[in-house]
């Protein structure tokens, strides 16, 4: 059977044939040469003394407290002498316990005293009376013996009444509170009329800051101990804004071990107007590291962290991932990275891949 195709099937068929031959005969495209590498400026990581200023921070505290507490229980308060925030001088008189009860004791025991002295006299005279009279035959020498015995005696109970006494004198002195330092009174605890448990009770009446010496107790981070040392001057930021210049006096000789934190006391000068308990910050400006430093323009950071693209011996960038400690000066301390003598790039970085080959040029440009 013959099949009819319409002629513009044909037609259109041939140029399609057409088209493919010349598109076979026509030479491949030229391969663009490649492209020059890309000249960025280079630095090397080196080990030099970077100095950088350390800022630590934490509460002001007395550098020494004492707690003034009554001695005796029982003993009601007759009177008040200073208030919080008085400055006061070691064995000044901060307060007064009523002593009537014991002034009566006192006059009775002293009455007591009395008596016992009179009788150790008479019984001392006695025995005195047979001196030299022994085997005498004067008198038995049980009834000498005796009259000893009984002046030894009476002496004996006299000397108690009066151990007696000077307990009951004590405990008047004690019924007069001082400062067992010079300072300021921190805390008052006591009011007129307060019947004070004694030393069982653990409440102290008073806190004073002996001299009224402030200082920071300062938290510092494990890696930073080691920076600081006794006498290291420090510029202090107080609560409400105001600058003065402290001392570091203590660093402690231990770190906690879960939160990795020391401590330094950090010692102020003697103000009014430091109050334990606020919150201060320390800034010591001289403190110098001895390790591997690098251009702070090498180091980049992302969502990964911080990082730096090291040029190889072949001109080839590789991103490799460091640790970054101190900075001062234009310049960054690698705690952990590449080691010293590595080139970094410090311009390009933005325009390089891993992998990718550059002409590096040395200099911090």
């Amino acid at each position: 059977m013959t099949v009819f195709r319409p002629r513009r099937f044909v037609v259109a068929s041939a140029a399609l044939l057409a088209c493919t031959s010349l598109a076979a005969c026509k030479p491949a495209p030229k391969v663009s040469a490649e492209a020059p590498p890309r000249s960025v400026r280079v630095a090397h990581v080196q080990t030099q003394s970077l100095a950088s200023a350390l800022t630590i921070s934490g509460l002001l505290t007395p550098r020494e407290e004492a707690a003034v507490t009554s001695e005796l229980g029982g003993y009601r308060v007759l009177k008040v002498m200073v208030d919080q925030g008085d400055w006061v001088k070691e064995g000044q008189p901060i307060a007064q316990l009523d002593d009537t009860l014991l002034r009566s004791q006192i006059a009775q025991q002293s009455a007591v005293v009395v008596q016992q002295t009179l009788a150790a006299e008479r019984a001392e005279s006695q025995a005195m009376n047979v001196a030299g009279l022994d085997n005498q035959g004067v008198l038995s020498q049980e009834d000498i013996d005796t009259r000893r015995f009984q002046g030894k005696s009476a002496r004996a109970a006299a000397v108690a009444a009066q151990a007696q006494l000077d307990d009951l004198k004590t405990r008047q002195s004690r019924l007069t509170l001082r400062a067992p330092v010079s300072g300021r009174v921190l805390a008052r605890y006591v009011r007129p009329g307060d019947l004070p448990a004694g030393q069982t009770a653990g409440q102290p009446l008073f806190r004073i800051a002996r001299d009224g010496l402030i200082e920071i107790d300062a938290e510092v981070p494990e890696a930073d101990l080691g920076k600081l040392h006794p006498g290291q001057r420090a510029e202090v930021t107080l609560p409400d804004g105001s600058k003065t210049t402290g001392q570091v006096r203590l660093i402690s000789p231990e770190v906690d071990q879960a939160s990795k934190l020391g401590h330094a006391r950090i010692l102020l000068p003697v103000r009014p107007d430091l109050r334990p308990g606020g919150y201060a910050y320390a800034r010591l400006p001289t403190v110098k590291t001895n390790g591997l430093v690098a251009p702070d323009k090498a180091v980049t950071y992302d969502a990964e962290g911080a990082s730096v693209f090291v040029v190889d011996q072949a001109n080839r960038v590789h991103r490799v991932t460091v640790r970054t400690g101190d900075r001062a000066g234009g310049f960054v301390e690698i705690l952990q990275g590449p080691p010293a003598g590595s080139r970094l790039l410090i311009t390009g970085s933005s325009f390089v891949l891993d992998g990718d080959k550059v002409a590096p040029v040395e200099g911090a440009g």
